[in-house]
C-alpha cells in the first residue's frame, strides 16, 4: 500500500478531524474516499468556483442577463419589478 504525505494548515486539519470523527470517520478513510470519487467520477466530485456568493451561481447569472434583457427591452412592468 502506498503512503502520501501533505502538509495542512492546523487549524485546518483540526477542523477536519472534528468533523471526520462526528462522521465515524478519521482522515486516512475521509482521503480515500475522496480520491475514490475522483477515479470514479474521472473529476473533482464537487464544484469549485472562485466565487463563493450564490449570487454569482450560473442559473442566477442567466436568470439576472434575462432580465436586464427583458428591462431594456421594455417587456416589465414596475410590477413585475416587485417581488411578491
Amino acid at each position: 500500500m502506498a503512503q502520501v504525505n501533505i502538509r495542512i494548515d492546523d487549524g485546518l486539519k483540526e477542523k477536519a478531524d472534528f468533523l471526520f470523527d462526528e462522521l465515524g470517520l478519521n482522515m486516512t478513510t475521509a482521503i480515500n474516499m475522496f480520491v475514490k470519487q475522483v477515479v470514479r467520477q474521472g473529476r473533482i466530485p464537487f464544484d469549485i468556483t472562485t466565487h463563493t456568493d450564490p449570487f454569482y451561481s450560473d442559473s442566477n447569472m442567466r436568470v439576472l442577463r434575462q432580465s436586464i434583457a427583458d428591462a431594456e427591452a421594455g417587456k416589465l412592468t414596475e410590477h413585475d419589478l416587485i417581488e411578491v
